[in-house]
């Protein structure tokens, strides 16, 4: 009786071990993750899993609810095309918690996904990404923007451009177009992206040679600005210089000019949200945003992605639902590299993103796994993002 129990268990012991290979290595079991072919020769029989962490709610949720939008409609356009390779997508919600997203990857990796998308804000990332390096399950950020992000591991990766791709051209374009010699200074500094952003605008402007005549804080949480809008103000400054989330960027851009503060207001990438002229109107004309997309692109992907996406869910996309979208045809060319959908594949094939079309323009991954493509800066016109001539 003690033998044939041995065996049995040293039996269960031998599948179980079988079954933790298969999931660590990729999702798919009996190797049903390997396709044959190549690049648009491609064909896999089973559906690519992608996990994608996002802030459903809580206060990043409004940029969350973007990046579904995308990523689903990306999914569904590559799944329609049925060019031999197809994707299952899994959406879970981090609730803009670091400990949430901790808890949603470590789903992602016991649950066999090939890829993981997201999370939404760089201070999760941080917390979540080792899990994945941890586990050997790609990364694909796409709106974490804070320095440091790849730097966790060999498996992590982004499409949003870093605040030091974008905020030194905002800056010197602003420079250039307002003649700006003195500055106010704001931003949140209990918040990773917000204070990676305030580093970069500050070296930039030292850079420009533009004197920053105050620094003022604030919370993430903070919706009443007044009081550190008079202190600005007192400063007679050319512009507002402003890192924040666009929970934030609404109510301070609304109350400067409630205040008579008519000068420009500088955003960083927290605001590029289609939010800020719908909820703050007509205060928020004139603010000048750098950004990662270029919305009046007319390249063919960014026209039918425009298209789409605005007869999907009744209005237009904004930069976060364009950078979840462009992570899916990202993704799908590195599928297609190796023709694999396991992990260390996948991981190969992002390794070796050189200049693929999508509807943030032509993108290449360096080195240091981040993106690499054109930036634009914005100005609010007429209800709009306008690039800033």
């Amino acid at each position: 009786m003690r033998k044939t129990l041995t065996v049995a268990t040293v039996a269960a012991m031998a599948l179980t071990l079988a079954a933790c290979d298969s999931e660590s290595s990729g999702g798919g079991t009996d190797g049903e993750l390997v396709g044959e072919g190549s690049g648009a020769d491609c064909s896999i029989d089973a559906p690519v899993p992608v996990g994608a962490a996002l802030s459903l709610t809580g206060g990043a949720g409004s940029y969350g609810e973007s990046q579904r939008n995308g990523l689903e409609l990306a999914v569904a356009h590559l799944n329609d095309a049925d060019t031999g390779v197809s994707y299952e997508l899994r959406v879970e919600d981090d609730q803009t918690d670091p400990r949430q997203g901790i808890t949603v990857f470590e789903g992602f990796v016991d649950g066999g996904e090939s890829v993981i998308i997201g999370p939404t804000l760089s201070n999760t990332a941080f917390q979540a990404q080792p899990i994945a390096q941890e586990g050997g399950v790609p990364v694909l950020a796409i709106s974490n923007t804070a320095d440091g992000i790849t730097e966790q591991g060999d498996f992590i990766f982004r499409d949003s451009l870093t605040e030091g791709q974008v905020i030194p051209q905002t800056v010197a374009a602003a420079t250039e177009k307002y003649g700006l010699e003195n500055v106010v200074v704001m931003y949140s500094n209990d918040d990773a992206f917000t204070e990676s952003g305030y580093q970069v605008f500050a070296d930039s402007l030292e850079e420009e040679g533009v004197q920053v005549a105050d620094t003022l804080t604030f919370s993430v949480d903070e919706t009443d600005f007044r009081p550190l809008l008079t202190e600005a103000a007192g400063q007679d400054p050319d512009a507002l210089v402003v890192s924040g989330l666009i929970e934030a960027a609404i109510p301070l851009v609304t109350q400067a000019r409630e205040a008579g503060i008519d000068v420009p207001i500088i955003g960083g990438n927290g605001f590029n949200n289609p939010q800020l002229m719908a909820d703050a109107g007509d205060a928020a004309e004139g603010v000048v945003v750098g950004a990662a997309w270029n919305s009046a692109s007319d390249s063919p992907e960014n026209t039918e992605f425009l298209a789409a996406f605005e007869d999907e869910y009744g209005h237009q996309p904004d930069q976060f639902a364009a950078q979840a979208y462009a992570a899916m045809t990202i993704i799908d060319t590195a599928v297609r590299h190796s023709c694999s959908g396991e992990r260390t594949d996948v991981q190969d094939g992002l390794n070796n993103i050189s200049e693929v079309p999508t509807v943030l323009g032509s993108v290449s991954i360096n080195a240091d796994r981040d993106v690499e493509h054109e930036a634009v800066v914005q100005i609010v016109e007429d209800g709009e993002f306008a690039v800033l001539d």
